[in-house]
C-alpha cells in the first residue's frame, strides 16, 4: 500500500500552537487548511512579564497588560453602529490613547480577515492609505487591500484599484492577488491573461500562480488542463509544494480516476521536498471516500491524526466529519474527546461538525446530547446549529421533535432565521397540519433578515396544494398574498394562471 496506517495518539495537551498561513499566499482550494509553525510555547509553561528592572536590583513581576492590538480589535469588531466604520474607532483611539503603528493596524486587520469581517478589515486599510504617506505601504499591503476590495466592493472595483497602483507596486504580489480574485470568481479568460502577463514579467517563478490556475481549471471542469499546468511547472523547474499535490489529488477524484490518484500519491511521496501535512491526508481521505475505498480513507485519517500540531481547531472539524462519512462512530467520539481536552471551549463550528456527523451516523440520541451541551454552554446561539437538528427530525417525519428543538432555542434567547421557520412549515405540511404550517410560514416572513429570504418553490407548491386539498380558501389567499409581497412573482403568477384563481 502507498499509504501506511499509523496509531494516533490523543494527548491531553497538544504540540506548539501555530497560526494560519498568510491568506493571499495559499491556493484557493486549501486556504482554510494550511498552517505553519509560529512559536515555541510549551503546554503547562508559566509566563510572567518583567515590566521594570530597577537600578537597585529588584524585579517587578507586574501582570502584563493586555496587548494593545487585541483591545483595538475588540473595539472595532464589537462596535454597535457599523455605519460609522472602523475609521471612527481609529480616530478616537489616536485622540484618547496613543498613535498607532502600522504593525498594530495590520495585526487588527489580519484578525478581522480571519473571522471574515472583510468590510471592517478594508476600512482599516483604507484609513491607513488616507493618512497622507504616514505609513509605508508595500506591495504585500496592496495585495491584501485588493483582495478585500474584491470581497467587499466587487471585482470591477478591485480592477480599478490595481490599475491605479504605481508601477513600483505592480509586482508578483499584487498581480498574484488579482489572479486569485479572478480564480475565485472563475473568470477563466481574465485569469489566463493575467497569468500570461505574470510569466512574461517573470512573476510566475513559484507554485502559487500555477496552483491558482490548476484550482480554477478543476472548478470549471477542465481537468486535463490541471495536469498540463503541473507538467509546465516541471518543465520550467518551478518548485512544487504540498498544495500542488493536494490539487492534483482532488482533480483525480473528480475524474474518478483511481489509477491516476495512486500514481500521483506515489509521486508525491517520492518527492523529498514535500512534507505531507494533515491537510494532505484529509484530502486523500476525502478522495478515497468518494471512490468508495473506506479502508484507505481510514488509513489516511490515522496518518492525519499524528500530524496535527499546534492550537488549530480546523483539523478536528475535518476529522469528525470524515470519520462520520465512513461510518466510524467510535472514532468520531474519540476525536471529539481529544478536541475537548485540547481547548477550553468548543466554538460553534465544532458543534456543527459533531452534530452533522452523528446525524449522518444515525446516532440521534448522541445528537440530542451534543445539541443540549451546545445550548447550555454557548453565548452565541447560531440558528444554523438549531436548523441541523430540526432538519433531521423533519426528514424522519418527527415534526413535534423539531418544534421542541425550536422552542428550546427560543427559550435561550436564540433568534431563528426565516429558513428555520420554513423548515418547521415544511414539516407541518408533510403531516398535513395546515394551521400550524401557515403560522410557521408567517413567522418566516416576519423574522429578522426577511429581506433576503425567498421560500423554496417545492415547499410553497406543497403548501398551496394542501390549502387546495383542505379547501381552505382563506389560507390560500393569505399564502398567495405572502408570495406576492415577498417578490416571488413566478410562483405567484404560475399558480394564479394554472388554477384561474384570484385573491379575494
Amino acid at each position: 500500500m502507498l499509504l501506511r496506517g499509523a496509531i494516533a495518539l490523543r494527548p491531553p495537551f497538544q504540540s506548539p500552537p501555530f497560526s494560519s498561513a498568510t491568506y493571499s499566499q495559499v491556493p484557493l482550494a486549501f486556504r482554510q487548511n494550511a498552517t505553519v509553525p509560529r512559536s515555541k510555547w510549551r503546554p503547562g509553561s508559566i509566563h510572567c512579564s518583567i515590566s521594570q528592572v530597577h537600578s537597585y536590583g529588584t524585579v517587578d513581576y507586574e501582570r502584563r497588560p493586555p496587548l494593545r492590538w487585541s483591545t483595538l480589535y475588540r473595539r472595532i469588531s464589537t462596535m454597535e453602529d457599523l455605519s460609522l466604520g472602523a475609521g471612527a474607532v481609529l480616530d478616537r483611539w489616536e485622540a484618547e490613547e496613543k498613535r498607532l503603528s502600522k504593525w498594530d493596524l495590520c495585526r487588527v486587520a489580519k484578525e478581522l480577515r480571519k473571522f471574515r469581517r472583510f468590510k471592517l478589515a478594508l476600512e482599516v486599510y483604507n484609513w491607513m492609505t488616507a493618512q497622507d504617506g504616514r505609513f509605508t505601504l508595500t506591495s504585500s499591503d496592496m495585495a491584501i487591500q485588493l483582495d478585500l476590495i474584491a470581497k467587499v466592493d466587487g471585482i470591477s472595483r478591485a480592477e480599478e484599484h490595481f490599475s491605479n497602483l504605481p508601477d513600483t507596486l505592480k509586482d508578483k504580489r499584487t498581480y498574484g492577488a488579482l489572479l486569485n480574485v479572478y480564480g475565485q470568481a472563475r473568470m477563466k479568460e481574465k485569469a489566463e491573461a493575467t497569468v500570461e502577463t505574470m510569466k512574461y514579467k517573470g512573476y510566475a517563478s513559484d507554485a502559487l500562480p500555477f496552483n491558482v490556475m490548476m484550482t480554477l481549471y478543476m472548478n470549471v471542469g477542465e481537468h486535463e488542463k490541471v495536469r498540463m499546468m503541473f507538467n509546465e511547472m516541471k518543465e520550467k523547474n518551478v518548485s512544487l509544494d504540498v498544495y500542488t499535490y493536494n490539487i492534483l489529488i482532488t482533480n483525480c477524484a473528480a475524474m474518478q480516476d483511481a489509477q491516476e490518484l495512486e500514481r500521483v500519491v506515489g509521486e508525491m511521496f517520492s518527492d523529498s521536498t514535500i512534507n505531507a501535512n494533515w491537510t494532505t491526508y484529509t484530502t486523500l481521505a476525502t478522495m478515497y471516500t468518494r471512490l468508495g475505498n473506506f479502508e484507505k480513507a481510514e488509513s489516511c485519517l490515522k496518518d492525519a491524526e499524528i500530524r496535527i500540531t499546534g492550537r488549530d481547531r480546523t483539523p478536528f472539524n475535518y476529522l469528525i466529519g470524515l470519520y462520520g462519512n465512513i461510518g466510524k462512530r467510535e472514532e468520531v467520539y474519540g476525536i471529539w474527546n481529544w478536541y475537548k481536552s485540547s481547548f477550553p471551549n468548543i466554538l460553534n463550528l465544532g458543534y456543527q461538525s459533531m452534530l452533522t456527523s452523528l446525524i449522518r451516523l444515525g446516532d440521534m440520541d448522541g445528537a440530542d446530547v451534543i445539541y443540549d451541551e451546545w445550548l447550555s454552554t454557548t453565548s452565541n446561539y447560531d440558528p444554523r446549529i438549531c436548523n441541523i437538528l430540526m432538519s433531521s427530525y423533519i426528514r424522519e417525519g418527527m415534526v413535534g421533535k423539531a418544534k421542541d428543538v425550536l422552542d428550546g432555542f427560543l427559550d435561550k434567547g436564540g433568534k431563528p432565521r426565516p429558513i428555520t421557520w420554513e423548515l418547521l412549515a415544511e414539516g407541518y405540511t408533510k403531516e398535513k397540519q395546515l394551521p400550524e404550517a401557515m403560522l410557521s410560514i408567517k413567522a418566516a416572513a416576519a423574522a429578522a433578515g426577511v429581506k433576503k429570504w425567498k421560500p423554496k418553490p417545492a415547499n410553497i407548491t406543497s403548501l398551496l396544494e394542501l390549502c387546495k386539498e383542505k379547501n381552505d380558501m382563506s389560507s390560500l389567499d393569505l399564502l398567495l398574498t405572502l408570495l406576492r409581497d415577498r417578490g416571488v412573482e413566478y410562483l405567484y403568477t404560475t399558480y394564479m394562471v394554472t388554477h384561474n384563481y384570484s385573491v379575494k
